[in-house]
């Protein structure tokens, strides 16, 4: 094996670094699940977990990734052969309707070119179009992983008002949520799916639906099969300060580490560090002389940008090198993507020296792999940077 000295770089838009005071504690001894400081504990973290989602209403947490939580914003609100719209933004959009037809949903899926989010113009014709209501479910992720893209979760919303139309509206914010600016309870969102280890800067493990009264309604009436998943027993445990089954007691904790930090630095400041962290890259990006996948500037991500390479050129290269070379791990294309692109993740606990690191080594090996870069690209991060 070969010997490192110095920490890895983990770069990829998620999981991202954990903070070592949310290792530390992480760290502590466990406590009986059922007992009184336990209950306290979830009854904090219940009310603390929100200003994150900008909601008022419950927070259901899991012991599972955001793809449990994808499952449980389905099960708890549809029926077999109801019929929902997706929106193919990138791979893992691409996945979450795939789940929706395995649970024996009638999915309307709207081809994308995975460079774009969910068109609200589309949405507004096909609601239109759908006079009997057939739709029951809009499914949409915020910030699409997979491209750097980041859909406009408001404008969608101001489309489904528009036509009048019944469908609730779920939403997946695995890689925006604590990092880019979000409104469950403003933007009319009826499920928000989230996971831990992206911006809440937690290790996998922890997901979560935040549920708006409509949601809840209609729960009492989906005949989807569901157990595990179920809100009802949970938000009721909940009341109490406690889980149906065996919570991840230590990453609770941790949780409520992270969440305290978010609150320290004040949300609004954490969406600008992430904003502006992300004009440094994109500037570097345009300075080597290379192209962000993204091609609408209002879609831009706060959270990771995705690097499209030259014809001839190969991503993983580029990568594999970086990894050699420097000891730093990006993100690799997916789908549709792979070997084509690279991403850069610049979100969790991450500052400006991180970054000015990461997008060094970034240059070094782009220069490194045969990809004709302007070496001047760094500086141009660096005068974003310099800016407070």
């Amino acid at each position: 094996m070969t010997s490192r000295t110095g920490r890895h770089f983990l770069q990829i838009p998620g999981p991202t670094n954990t903070p070592d005071q949310v290792l530390r504690a992480m760290s502590a001894p466990t406590i009986d699940h059922r007992g009184p400081e336990f209950a306290a504990l979830t009854v904090r973290l219940l009310d603390i977990v929100k200003p994150v989602f900008g909601t008022s209403g419950p927070v259901v947490i899991y012991p599972a990734s955001g793809t449990g939580a994808w499952e449980a914003a389905l099960v708890n609100t549809l029926s077999p052969g109801d019929r929902v719209l997706c929106f193919e933004t990138g791979h893992f959009a691409t996945l979450w309707q795939e789940m929706a037809t395995s649970l024996g949903l009638k999915v309307d899926f709207v081809p994308g070119d995975w460079r774009h989010g969910a068109d609200p113009e589309e949405l507004a014709r096909r609601l239109t179009a759908d006079t009997k209501n057939a739709i029951k479910a809009v499914c949409v992720v915020h910030n699409e992983t997979s491209t750097g893209v980041t859909s406009r979760i408001a404008d969608l919303r101001a489309a489904l008002d528009a036509a009048g139309h019944p469908a609730l509206l779920l939403v997946d914010t695995i890689s925006s949520l604590g990092s880019i600016d979000y409104r469950h309870d403003e933007w009319g969102v009826d499920v928000t799916v989230a996971g831990s280890q992206k911006g809440l800067m937690l290790p996998p493990g922890l997901s979560f639906n935040a549920v708006s009264e409509k949601a809840l309604a209609a729960a009492k009436t989906a005949r989807l099969k569901r157990s595990f998943w179920n809100w009802e027993p949970i938000i009721e445990a909940n009341r109490r300060g406690f889980f149906p089954y065996t919570p991840a007691t230590n990453l609770l904790y941790g949780l409520s580490e992270a969440l305290g930090m978010l609150d320290a630095e004040g949300l609004p400041q954490v969406y600008a560090r992430h904003a502006r962290h992300a004009a440094a890259t994109r500037a570097a990006v345009h300075g080597w002389g290379l192209e962000v996948l993204c091609a609408d500037e209002r879609e831009y991500s706060g959270s990771l940008t995705a690097v499209l390479l030259p014809d001839g050129h190969d991503a993983d290269k580029v990568r594999r090198i970086i990894l050699e070379r420097f000891d730093m791990s990006l993100g690799a294309g997916l789908g549709r993507l792979a070997g084509k692109i690279f991403r850069i993740g610049h979100l969790g606990h991450f500052n400006d020296l991180t970054l000015a690191g990461t997008l060094a080594g970034v240059q070094m090996g782009l220069e490194l792999s045969g990809v004709p870069v302007d070496p001047a690209g760094l500086g141009k991060a660096l005068d974003v940077l310099r800016t407070p």
